[in-house]
């Protein structure tokens, strides 16, 4: 087990590593922010000096070598635009960011969970093909074409939600429900065909024929054997809502780590972007490595691999 964990945590840092070299030379390469963050009659001489402060006058590499440098010894570097440490504009943003993706990701498990496995134990029936039919739907609706629909329909016309903006529980309805539709589809397709092939299973038909209700048999025994797919496929997901907000962040004007990096690209603040981009890949591995522990959890064979 310590082996996988730690064959894990050098994959883990060498895609950090691979993560980082391609958005910092994309970053480098998109343009000077001298001429963005500085006034537009500044002189090519203070454009010079500025470059020469941040230390972008260098090659590129050398620029990455560096980054790296500061980066083991947790320092991310001063942001261009605010002028403070870019790691603090950053953790600044995550708790919103983190309170959009849990309620999106609690909402989707609540609704496509259930639904699946009555859909599983309904096969064929007009219930099961409805809700296929749903999450086709839902699999197939852009996520920023729903919130603006959202948006002008339950905030403009019915006032019964905020249109943008983070404060109360009323703020995070709207959002959350945006951001989980595409998982709640994605779970709810997996669920069910993970739960159809548990209820064909030989343990099944010995507990059907013990005369066990259908219901006990499909939440106790089906379920927990097509856990571990699901429990990937959330785990997956779960990193992709939290770096892939952004559309939904700036829908509904949510005061994010998406936003951040979309504002900070759009100002090039190069060590902004770089934080936020870092931050998200650093949660996604600590949710994988979670996952890893469940799996033992749930499949003890899996303890003695």
């Amino acid at each position: 087990m310590a082996r996988q964990i730690l064959r894990r945590l050098l994959r883990a840092v060498a895609a950090l590593l691979v993560v980082t070299a391609v958005v910092f030379t994309l970053l480098h390469v998109s343009g000077d922010p001298s001429y963005i963050l500085l006034a537009p009659e500044a002189t090519a001489e203070q454009r010079a000096a500025f470059r020469a402060e941040y230390g972008l006058d260098r090659p590129v590499w050398a620029q990455y070598g560096r980054y790296l440098g500061r980066l083991v010894q947790g320092d991310f570097g001063q942001s261009l635009s605010f002028q403070m440490p870019a790691a603090a504009v950053a953790l600044a943003r995550l708790p919103a960011t983190l309170e959009l993706t849990l309620a999106a990701m609690l909402l989707a498990i609540a609704i496509s969970i259930p639904a699946a496995v009555l859909a599983a134990m309904r096969r064929g029936t007009l219930y099961d093909r409805l809700m296929m039919a749903l999450t086709l739907l839902g699999q197939t609706v852009p996520t920023f074409w729903l919130g603006m629909v959202m948006i002008l329909v339950l905030a403009v016309r019915w006032h019964l939600f905020p249109a943008s903006g983070r404060g109360s529980a009323l703020h995070l309805v709207m959002p959350a429900t945006a951001l989980a539709l595409w998982l709640t589809a994605l779970l709810a397709r997996v669920t069910r065909s993970e739960m159809i092939e548990a209820l064909e299973q030989d343990y099944v038909r010995t507990a059907r024929a013990k005369g066990l209700a259908e219901s006990g048999i499909a939440a106790r025994h089906a379920l927990k054997n097509a856990l571990l797919p699901i429990i990937t496929v959330i785990g997956l997901q779960f990193g992709g809502l939290l770096g892939g907000a952004v559309m939904t962040e700036t829908v509904f004007a949510w005061p994010g780590v998406g936003t951040m990096i979309l504002d900070a690209i759009l100002k090039k603040d190069f060590p902004v972007v770089l934080a936020g981009v870092v931050i998200v890949a650093i949660g996604f591995i600590v949710v994988n490595l979670v996952l890893d522990l469940l799996y033992t959890v749930l499949d003890p064979r899996l303890r003695r691999a």
